[in-house]
């Protein structure tokens, strides 16, 4: 039900290099703008794997999220029940502080309205790239600004209290238009 409420109000307002979890959007969509912007010169990805992203949503940095956007303090108040909701860990129930539920139907829209900003941020300079839930990869020109654009995500990251998995993530040249997995 919160997700049929939210999802009117949130999802016109994503960026349009989002394609994770959202009505109309697929990963063979973001796959296609992939082969896009390497066909336009791009030869150059930065792909960034964040380390557990589900379970280290920080709670309030994504609630500050919503309530700029939501007015309505019973709807935010089932939402942090939500987030908090116990779960269940080798028969016990253990609180949760941070982090989603995993396959819960309204975590896929909380991770897009907390990594929007990210988005935001990537094209407010320019960069051309496809996200896919929490995984996303960004096409430059260049190794330099492959590397300025893999800090600069680790600065916006660390923003969210989100960490980089610096073992998945990768800077890589792309050679005649192969794609790097996604």
């Amino acid at each position: 039900m919160i997700l049929q409420v939210l999802q009117p109000i949130f999802d016109p307002t994503f960026s349009e290099h989002s394609y994770g979890f959202r009505p109309g959007r697929s990963a063979q969509q973001a796959v296609t703008a992939a082969k896009r912007y390497v066909q336009e010169g791009r030869r150059w990805v930065v792909d960034v794997d964040l380390e557990k992203f589900f379970d280290r949503v920080n709670h309030d940095i994504l609630m500050s999220k919503l309530a700029k956007r939501m007015e309505d303090k019973r709807m935010l108040g089932l939402i942090r029940r939500y987030l908090k909701a116990g779960m269940m860990a080798e028969g016990v129930v253990v609180k949760r502080e941070e982090g989603t539920p995993q396959g819960g139907p309204l975590s896929p829209l909380l991770a897009n309205v907390l990594l929007d900003e990210v988005d935001k941020a990537l094209e407010k300079r320019g960069h051309a790239f496809a996200r896919y839930a929490d995984d996303g990869n960004v096409y430059v020109k260049s190794e330099r600004a492959a590397k300025d654009v893999r800090e600069t995500l680790r600065h916006l990251y660390a923003k969210l209290k989100l960490k980089v998995n610096e073992s998945k993530s990768r800077v890589t040249r792309l050679i005649l238009g192969v794609l790097a997995s996604f």
